[in-house]
């Protein structure tokens, strides 16, 4: 269950080596350990939320299903951690059932099950603007981000750009890094006329170069 076949990000997470550092996510009576997740704190600060945009999730096939369906139906779940003696109210980012994928696999150990759960917009092939980044490492990030905005937007981009087009995503707020566990992840909500602007400026300004073929990188 290393990947996703319409993305090119791995989502298997790195494992804990302390059980007490592992959360546990509890909802309707069943729970499982939660050795990765992504998530952001709800705009409404009354609601003390965090939206999950990622989640993985060990234990028993029942209540792993069970945490799944829940969540799926919008009910608020209690993710909590041992070792500090916290706990989150949580739901899943508001994305709709249809635009959720649930991935599962059995496993040669004691926990025995694992499901993920992953929005439409973690797929590089998805039909929307925005998109969710879950890069294997701090490397990776960058191409990844050009790979999925070259993929959405109109704009010519060229691959010498990546790097730039990370800084100023980051720059401007339109890659934001979620709260994760066991994960990397950003959210990125790209503004086309903002970014075409940006790009001409910094062409006429020699912070990009053209690439040479005339037909890229024009703005």
């Amino acid at each position: 269950m290393d990947t996703i076949t319409d993305s090119p990000t791995s989502l298997r997470p790195p494992k804990s080596t302390d059980k007490h550092d592992i959360p546990t996510l509890q909802a309707g009576g069943f729970s499982a350990a939660v050795d990765a997740y992504a998530g952001e704190s709800d705009p409404d600060p009354t609601s003390r939320q965090m939206r999950l945009w990622f989640l993985s999730l060990l234990g028993s096939q029942e209540s792993v299903k069970a945490l799944w369906a829940r969540l799926i139906k919008g009910e608020v779940a209690t993710l909590s951690l041992e070792s500090l003696g916290t706990a989150r109210f949580c739901v899943l980012a508001p994305e709709g059932p249809r635009r959720w994928r649930f991935l599962t696999a059995s496993l040669q150990t004691v926990v025995g099950y694992q499901g993920v759960l992953v929005p439409e917009a973690a797929l590089y092939g998805a039909e929307r603007p925005d998109f969710l980044l879950l890069p294997r490492s701090d490397e990776e990030a960058a191409s990844l981000h050009y790979r999925f905005l070259n993929r959405r937007l109109d704009l010519p981009l060229h691959p010498l750009w990546t790097d730039w087009l990370w800084d100023r995503g980051q720059r401007t707020g339109e890659i934001v890094g979620l709260d994760a566990l066991g994960k990397k992840a950003y959210r990125c909500v790209p503004d086309p006329d903002a970014l075409a602007r940006d790009l001409g400026a910094a062409i006429r300004q020699g912070s990009l170069s053209l690439p040479d073929d005339p037909n890229a990188g024009e703005t």
